[in-house]
């Protein structure tokens, strides 16, 4: 497990080191699943501050939707014929909702894996995390996609107006039971969360009170969804009461309104837990923890937290601005803080195969293979802990907030032997569906992220570069070449030979002959505790 993080480099100032291989790796590692050799390649030939505006700001931000792979002939979609999408069509059917939110798993999961140069993928998982609800318990697959494409669509604007279409989003008003919030039955589920989880956290040593969080819920009576799956605010069913909260927000009253209206109050609401700072400080935090390290102590309160949020504040809760400050700044590059993270299981398997060039089918053109090989890899998230769309309850994944563990949670005696074996099915025979297969390609890879493959010297020092974050001692690199490239041989001349054999002569002994000691030393070198950091 990474050790506690000591770092020099305790402020914003602007990264003036090194641009090179490892400073570009551990960027992309972060902000992306995984780094490819591609995108590692195509952003050396950048600057930092090109780097970070191009990830900053996706040029595609539009998505194909999920489409309907799940009609046999024991399960039928009246309205939406195979690979075409359901997402216009709601149904209160509750099988039907039940194929559609695991096909919504599989397209998730599909637009990881093609993701473009951009951060868009790790902060629209960042909010999922953030907000916290349940596919299954949302359960109206139309709802379940319409509350992932506003985190999608909305994850790199305002903060503040990305709460408050949360807010009033249909799948958030069904997972929290907003839509049952009214004045003669007020529900607190969302008034609790949205202050507990959403915007102010629990960090604070004066905190709102319950009686903030029962006022809370009557300013947000009213708000319901129709039979035509569209949320409306009902006037009848709003609390037309003047509520009153406490010493924490300034001994606020927001007035009760009638009519329509009353939703306003919603934005009163929004405006008063905004006007303090701990909201600000909060997402930092959380901001922090996510691409950085999960400790922060009063020094890091004091020198990066604290100056982000007064960023957060002026930009008037633009996310970008506070992005770009962290992701540029020393601190961020400052090598101790490289492989200091746990990989989440998504990191896992989505950065393996980014890193591995993996091609899976186009779910546009074979939605049948492209489906069912992006549910082998959701199958595994799930097996590791981390089934996407599924957090184990409205705080998130555990790994992401749980003191003092966090991100050590991921890795235990269940779930590290099952991300070695994913990949040594990568490395060996990988998936296949009808005639699409998905597997590490050894000989292709090689090619692609090393100058000399013949030369073992060069091709281990690259593999342990480019696959892990931390340093090796060169005496392991020097044994592992010998037992495994050179087969117990002294002289290089043994992978030389094999390789330079194959390249003029590509019979199946000789593909054999490499692509075996190929295949074993990417499976040493990927059940490495090292190969779980980035």
């Amino acid at each position: 497990m990474p050790p506690s993080i000591v770092t020099s480099k305790l402020d914003l100032t602007p990264y003036k080191g090194i641009w090179d291989f490892a400073a570009v790796k551990h960027l992309l590692q972060r902000t992306m699943f995984g780094a490819a050799n591609s995108d590692i390649q195509y952003f050396l030939t950048k600057d930092l501050k090109t780097t970070i505006d191009e990830l900053l700001n996706p040029i595609n931000n539009s998505v194909n939707p999920p489409l309907n792979d799940y009609t046999t002939t024991t399960v039928l979609d009246p309205n939406v014929k195979i690979g075409t999408t359901w997402i216009n069509d709601p149904t209160n059917d509750g099988t039907l909702n039940s194929y559609r939110r695991a096909s919504f798993k599989k397209w998730w999961v599909g637009q990881m894996i093609n993701q473009d140069r951009s951060i868009k993928e790790k902060m629209s998982l960042f909010w999922a995390n953030h907000f916290g609800t349940e596919v299954a318990t949302i359960s109206i697959s139309h709802y379940v996609y319409q509350h992932h494409s506003l985190l999608r669509n909305f994850c790199l604007g305002n903060f503040k107006q990305l709460v408050k279409l949360v807010t009033v989003d249909a799948g958030m008003l069904r997972y929290l039971n907003g839509y049952l919030n009214t004045n003669t039955s007020p529900d607190e589920n969302y008034g609790r969360e949205l202050q507990e989880l959403f915007t102010i956290g629990k960090d604070t040593e004066i905190r709102y009170t319950e009686d903030d969080v029962k006022a809370a819920a009557k300013v947000l009576t009213g708000w319901r969804i129709n039979s035509s799956f569209q949320v409306y605010f009902d006037a009848t069913k709003h609390d037309t009461s003047n509520k009153q909260f406490s010493t924490f927000y300034n001994n606020k009253t927001i007035t009760g309104k009638t009519g329509s209206n009353g939703q306003l109050e919603t934005d009163d609401l929004l405006d008063m837990i905004f006007s303090k700072t701990e909201a600000a400080k909060y997402i930092c935090r959380k901001i922090y923890r996510w691409f950085v390290f999960y400790q922060i102590d009063a020094d890091v309160e004091k020198n990066i937290i604290t100056p982000l949020s007064s960023l957060f504040i002026q930009s008037n809760f633009e996310i970008k601005p506070v992005l770009k400050a962290l992701l540029s700044s020393e601190h961020f590059f400052d090598v101790q803080n490289r492989g200091a993270q746990i990989k989440s299981p998504m990191d896992h398997a989505i950065g393996c195969i980014r890193q591995f060039n993996i091609t899976f089918p186009d779910a546009n053109n074979n939605y049948v293979d492209a489906y069912s090989l992006f549910n082998s890899i959701v199958s595994q998230l799930i097996s590791f802990g981390q089934d996407p769309g599924e957090p184990p309850n409205v705080a998130g994944w555990q790994a992401y907030y749980q003191t003092p563990d966090f991100y050590e949670l991921w890795i235990n005696a269940d779930t590290l032997p099952k991300r070695n074996k994913l990949t040594d099915l990568l490395v060996n025979t990988g998936y296949t569906k009808n005639t699409s297969k998905v597997i590490i390609d050894s000989i292709k890879f090689v090619k692609e992220i090393c100058a000399d493959p013949s030369d073992p010297n060069l091709l281990v020092n690259t593999l342990f570069s480019y696959l892990l974050s931390t340093d090796v001692l060169d005496t392991t690199k020097q044994n592992l070449k010998k037992q495994i490239l050179l087969s117990g041989q002294a002289s290089d001349y043994y992978w030389t030979e094999a390789w330079n054999s194959y390249q003029t002569s590509p019979t199946t002994i000789n593909l054999n002959i490499v692509t075996s000691r190929l295949k074993a030393l990417l499976k040493y070198i990927l059940n490495t505790p090292d190969y779980q950091l980035a």
